[in-house]
């Protein structure tokens, strides 16, 4: 096992847990200028939900993306629009994986469900 430090340690937690102080600090993700989008905040918080959900991201970029989508006035309502929207896009699939990590996102709990087990 390779020695890590407390430092490198926090700093994985921090970021594995979408923690948004450590992710500007530790790899300088930083917003696009959003005034050069030329969309204004609710609308640049929603298209990132919707490219998160293209590329299949981890739970930890929804955990992260949706307080801020929510923060610029978005809505629970205005977030599951954008699985909609995108799903015959990026199928199916992609689709019923961000759902459950939006839902925790927005401090929703899963459902339980009997598959079988």
């Amino acid at each position: 096992m390779t020695s890590v430090t407390r430092e490198t340690q926090r700093t994985l937690e921090g970021i594995s847990a979408g923690e948004l102080d450590t992710l500007e600090a530790a790899v300088g993700l930083r917003e696009v200028d959003l005034a050069a989008s030329g969309l204004d905040g609710r609308t640049f918080a929603l298209v990132k939900i919707a490219a998160l959900i293209a590329l299949d991201s981890p739970p930890a970029s929804y955990a992260w993306q949706v307080p801020n989508a929510l923060a610029e006035g978005a809505t629970p309502e205005d977030v599951t629009g954008v699985l909609r929207a995108v799903a015959p896009q990026v199928g199916g699939p992609r689709v019923v994986a961000a759902a459950p990590e939006i839902m925790l996102a927005l401090g929703l709990e899963l459902p339980v469900t009997d598959r079988g087990q």
